[in-house]
């Protein structure tokens, strides 16, 4: 058939068509990666934020905790013994038990950038035991509400360090002197 055109038809992919498919399965398994690394990352911090949280938490209920033992103690102690030297940050855990009536050093201890540890049975305090990430910053000011209600404005500030930036929980609590 002299009019007819001879075209062999090819079976397969040519070069480019490979290349682009190649190229295009690569750029969604780079995205995948990413989308997993950056999962992974949150919810680190979303863990280290909700640990940060519960540390704030306790520290208030800690200073909440030495007021009510002071009321229970008797009239001898003021409600708010033993939490009046801490307007520049002070230190406290349920590990230790702190007496107000102690004549030498009634007041909780100084903040001086202690680490809390962390002991065997996932307890938080300064005992010795693994060190954590995280440290604590209690600070109690003393004052006087709008009806000249003896106030303490108890402030927590749990700081770590995480992916070289510098995270903060706090949280702000008024206790009365309700009794």
């Amino acid at each position: 058939m002299p009019g007819r055109l001879n075209i062999k038809t090819r079976n397969g992919f040519t070069l480019i068509e490979t290349l682009s498919a190649i190229f295009i399965i690569l750029i969604g398994l780079v995205s995948g990666l990413s989308l997993i690394t950056q999962t992974i990352s949150f919810m680190s911090l979303a863990s280290s934020k909700l640990v940060a949280s519960y540390l704030t938490q306790e520290g208030i209920e800690i200073v909440r905790n030495i007021r009510d033992t002071n009321w229970l103690e008797g009239s001898g102690n003021f409600w708010d013994e033993g939490l009046t030297g801490c307007s520049t940050g002070c230190i406290a855990d349920y590990k230790h038990s702190y007496d107000p009536s102690d004549q030498e050093d009634p007041d909780l201890p100084g903040y001086s950038d202690q680490f809390l540890n962390v002991d065997s049975a996932g307890f938080y305090s300064y005992d010795p035991g693994t060190a954590t990430k995280f440290q604590r910053k209690i600070t109690i000011n003393n004052g006087f509400d709008s009806e000249g209600i003896s106030i303490l404005n108890v402030s927590v500030v749990v700081n770590w360090q995480q992916a070289g930036k510098t995270n903060t929980v706090s949280a702000q609590e008024y206790l009365y002197n309700w009794r």
